[in-house]
């Protein structure tokens, strides 16, 4: 995992901003288009939670993994109460190096990406893993199946996995500080020979998540901060449309999003001991994954997106200075420390 700030002191300090920020983000947030409702995860194992999907066979269950130096091994978490109802040990497949995102395609399938690269892109291959989403929800082994993955223009750091559920293609967007891309996979995956994702499309975000909407008809792509929803057409992949701004709640370090089995919603994790996972609606605040307009990429984000943005400078206007002048205070008593 590559960390998003390589200074340790430069972290804590955007935490204090974070925290600062944490009312703001909550009282200027809007409420979830549906009955979805937050959760936190209470495992004691689950401290580096990266990916998020919601359950096909279980309503109200969420799969998520750490993202590395863990191990072979998904939790079913429980919404109502946010225990662990249900490890899961992958077999038949090498020692994971850095699992980033969790998706479940058709069929019931769960594909978990072991695509991130602590050395920012330097990896030769990349890894993606296939299991069945086990219909009892008990502690069990389930043998998996081993992609070995490569990128047509070179390797890349990556942290966004997404399965279409229609078709069952596989994408990536990778991550990257100038601006990512989406990779698609060929039609299927082959478990005998390298799978080459191809460069699809340009996504201007540092993406830390991304998520197709049960109908198919929407692809959410998250960052730490922001993300965006973009309208989805299979024949034109290469032209995908901005339909808007993501509610993407302020999260110690948020890298993970599933929209809910209806599709009503999304819902947005993060890294952390004890993490929450919260909701937020849709772009236009409709309670359906079609639901609500947007501009094109070229056009900026949708009306909802700008006023979620006005709500929290005007909220947190104050805050946002007194957090800054804690940070630079930090920073100028480190300084005089050294």
């Amino acid at each position: 995992m590559r960390r998003p700030f390589s200074s340790p002191f430069l972290a804590g300090a955007l935490l204090v901003l974070a925290g600062a920020l944490a009312a703001v983000s909550t009282a200027a947030t809007p409420a979830a288009a549906s009955d979805a409702e937050g959760f936190t995860i209470t495992d004691p194992r689950i401290t580096e939670s990266s990916g998020l999907a919601a359950s096909h066979q279980h309503p109200g269950v969420y799969w998520t993994h750490n993202d590395s130096d863990d191990g072979p091994y998904l939790y079913a978490v429980d919404s109502k109460t946010g225990k662990t109802v249900a490890t899961v040990t992958l077999s038949g497949i090498g020692e994971p190096r850095d699992v980033e995102a969790i998706s479940i395609g058709p069929d019931n399938h769960i594909f978990v990406g072991d695509i991130g690269d602590n050395l920012g892109g330097k990896w030769d291959h990349v890894w993606i893993y296939e299991l069945p989403e086990p219909k009892e929800l008990k502690d069990q082994t389930v043998k998996a199946t081993q992609y070995d993955v490569k990128y047509e223009d070179g390797a890349r750091d990556a942290e966004s996995l997404a399965v279409h559920p229609k078709t069952g293609r596989v994408y990536i967007v990778s991550k990257n500080e100038d601006g990512g891309a989406l990779y698609e996979a060929p039609a299927e995956l082959s478990a005998s020979s390298t799978n080459v994702f191809k460069r699809v499309a340009a996504v201007d975000l540092w993406a830390t998540d991304a998520a197709f909407s049960p109908d198919g008809k929407q692809l959410a792509v998250r960052g730490y901060f922001n993300g965006y929803a973009y309208t989805w057409d299979d024949k034109t992949t290469g032209k995908i449309k901005e339909e808007g701004k993501l509610s993407v709640p302020l999260q110690p370090q948020g890298e993970s999003m599933t929209y809910t089995a209806d599709g009503s919603a999304l819902m947005y994790g993060s890294e952390g001991e004890d993490s929450e996972v919260k909701p937020g609606e849709l772009p236009g605040g409709g309670s359906g994954p079609s639901s609500g307009g947007g501009s094109s990429a070229s056009g900026g984000g949708s009306d909802t997106g700008s006023a979620d943005l006005t709500g929290n400078v005007k909220v947190g206007g104050v805050v946002v200075l007194v957090a800054l002048a804690a940070v630079f205070g930090l920073s100028r008593l480190r300084r005089r420390g050294d």
